[in-house]
């Protein structure tokens, strides 16, 4: 018999993947969302679409009684009240797993270890507000609360992925940084390129969110993460190889993004301090990454077949080229 997977949310980035996943493995999948996206799985009969607001429990109890779920993917949890909503509801399925974050750790150090690493506090402010600054404390009350479930006899799990990157990205986060390399003979890289953000690709996200709900044990987190980390100047050489090209990989210090008037946070994905997640556990119920050549290959060809330009995160061109010479002239 067919098992049958909810996906709550599914029809765009770490969703769209995770659909596809469990579509590959054999599953019947069903998303709930409220249709304000188009829905890539319109035309393919494997997938029912319930239409609802996953704020409003009594279309989460119409979705499971209509879907009847054994595994329940939860994508779009983004505030500690969804997660409480949902492990009510579900809590006899087989499964049920929680997309926190990596964000959810409080306190920095290398490498941040499930059930050793602190997690964020999360004031009653934080819980209900839909900031940035609260994103990190939100996912972690949001782990508390599966975590207590699954005290209570809920087959609740969560996985804590780092910053995402892959098809679909409408973050567009790693596009800026593609659109350099495909546009420019020359980079800048803020500080010595050798600061360290772990990424994972979307499609390992998905397909550790099936290995969790198959193999997970109640109760448990598990850090996700490509198993092989590069530094930012890494990442950009990488990127060079996947489009065929190559770039100077150029550095910029703090005194010579200043005089531009820069900051070397101006530059996505750069972090001061190293944000690493040991993927050990995850891997030891069988999972892994995907070699990152493959992995930025189809990143970059995504790239080239969509309108983005990670433009959103674009500290100035001209700027840059300021930057640029005034390095020239050292």
């Amino acid at each position: 018999m067919t098992d049958t997977a909810l996906v709550i949310g599914g029809t765009r980035f770490i969703g769209r993947h995770t659909v596809e996943d469990l579509l590959d493995h054999g599953y019947a999948v069903a998303i709930f969302n409220r249709g304000n996206h188009e829905n890539p799985f319109a035309d393919d009969d494997r997938v029912t679409h319930v239409e609802g607001d996953r704020k409003d429990e009594m279309d989460l109890k119409a979705a499971k009684l209509s879907i009847e779920p054994d595994i329940v993917i939860d994508c779009v949890a983004y505030q500690p009240a969804d997660v409480e909503a949902a492990v009510d509801i579900f809590a006899d399925v087989d499964a049920y797993v929680y997309i926190s974050s990596g964000a959810a750790y409080g306190r920095e150090e290398i490498p941040k270890r499930e059930g050793e690493t602190p997690l964020c506090d999360c004031t009653p402010e934080q819980a209900a507000s839909d900031s940035d600054a609260s994103y990190g404390p939100r996912k972690a009350e949001g782990d508390r609360i599966v975590f207590d479930a699954a005290m209570d006899g809920v087959n609740a799990m969560s996985i804590r992925p780092c910053i995402v990157y892959g098809p679909d990205d409408y973050t567009e986060r790693l596009d800026y940084w593609i659109h350099r390399v495909e546009t420019y003979d020359r980079v800048v890289v803020p500080g010595d390129g050798t600061n360290v953000w772990h990424r994972a690709y979307v499609k390992d996200v998905a397909s550790a969110l099936r290995v969790v709900a198959e193999r997970g044990t109640p109760g448990e987190s598990y850090n996700v993460g490509d198993r092989r980390l590069v530094t930012l100047e890494e990442m950009v050489e990488c990127i060079a190889d996947a489009a065929d090209t190559s770039v100077e990989v150029v550095h910029a210090g703090e005194r010579e993004l200043a005089a531009a008037g820069l900051e070397p946070d101006d530059f996505i994905l750069y972090r001061e301090y190293p944000h690493v997640l040991d993927t050990n556990k995850l891997a030891d119920l069988g999972w892994d990454s995907t070699p990152l050549d493959e992995a930025m290959a189809v990143s970059v060809d995504d790239y080239r077949d969509s309108d983005r330009d990670g433009s959103e995160w674009d500290p100035g061109r001209d700027a840059e080229e300021s930057v640029l010479e005034i390095l020239d002239t050292l």
